[in-house]
């Protein structure tokens, strides 16, 4: 079974690696939309795979990191593709919430988003 938590965020960003004169290339914003998604079974004795008000309190720190933030100023963030706020925030959730199974990550009005489903075994690879 999986369960899911969405939150929303507002933050502005640039991406270094963007050609020179390229619109990505200057600080823009976007509102982004994030999606936490657990997989397991329910407890026989709640009903539930994971409490979504705790689910929303080990979401709360990293929302509150990105929300109305310049991206590349979040530490780890200094490159902040849809990939890499993806893992970011994967990194930040990994410890908190059993069962985390996938994280996506979407700018709904450039229609385009990314999914990650946690790091390759064997992967070692970093945010930056």
């Amino acid at each position: 079974m999986r369960i899911y938590r969405d939150f929303q965020f507002e933050a502005a960003h640039y991406l270094p690696t963007a050609p020179p004169g390229n619109p990505n290339s200057r600080i823009h914003g976007h509102s982004f939309r994030a999606r936490v998604i657990i997989d397991g079974e329910p407890d026989p004795s709640t009903g539930v795979v994971f409490h979504f008000d705790d689910l929303s309190a080990a979401i709360e720190d990293s929302r509150d990191a990105l929300d109305h933030r310049l991206l590349n100023e979040v530490e780890g963030l200094a490159t902040p593709t849809l990939e890499r706020i993806a893992i970011w925030l994967w990194s930040r959730l990994a410890n908190k919430v059993p069962g985390l199974t996938q994280i996506e990550i979407h700018r709904d009005t450039c229609h385009e988003g990314c999914i990650y489903k946690g790091p390759r075994a064997g992967s070692h690879r970093a945010a930056e």
